[in-house]
């Protein structure tokens, strides 16, 4: 059975990103989710000179051995001041430094969801240019808007997001 890795770019513990991408994996079919959360992967801020004295973190080799170990991954970014969030540029950082391809090629559906009406279309726009230079496959992206009007009760209640994401989540399980 394949494996995929579920995540928010974000540390928030009510994120909207993480809501949105836990129910993205529980559209993909015979799979085993792992659901990682940032906050279980404490890293101190990344800096040349830190990394010259200590090394590489535990936390960020970890994350980076799941996504290695996975067969896909489901990720919706927090979009701050129109860019990643701290908590995820961070772990991003540290881990680009331990292996510049952090992705290894992974199926990838990248969302972002947003309390606005943009759906986090500048973070989208970042990664999608970013994330293909350390090998991530990207597959299918999902802006998802006006989150709170569009998600309740751990699903999304507007009929064409909802449709639409069942279109992506497929093309993604196709890529596994």
């Amino acid at each position: 059975m394949k494996n995929i890795i579920v995540f928010a770019g974000s540390n928030s513990k009510t994120s909207i990103n993480k809501q949105l991408a836990i129910y993205a994996s529980s559209l993909v079919e015979n799979v085993t989710v792992s659901v990682l959360d940032l906050n279980d992967f404490e890293l101190p801020l990344f800096g040349v000179d830190l990394e010259k004295e200590i090394g590489f973190p535990e936390p960020a080799q970890q994350f980076l051995k799941l996504i290695a170990e996975s067969d896909g991954i489901i990720l919706s970014l927090a979009e701050h001041n129109g860019a990643y969030s701290t908590a995820f540029k961070n772990i991003f950082d540290w881990m680009s430094r331990i292996e510049a391809k952090t992705f290894y090629g992974k199926p990838m559906l990248l969302m972002a969801a947003s309390p606005g009406g943009r759906g986090g279309a500048s973070v989208l726009a970042m990664a999608q240019d970013r994330f293909p230079r350390h090998d991530a496959h990207i597959v299918e992206t999902f802006s998802f808007p006006n989150f709170a009007d569009n998600f309740s009760d751990g699903i999304i209640v507007n009929n064409d997001l909802n449709a639409a994401l069942k279109n992506k989540v497929q093309t993604f399980q196709k890529a596994l």
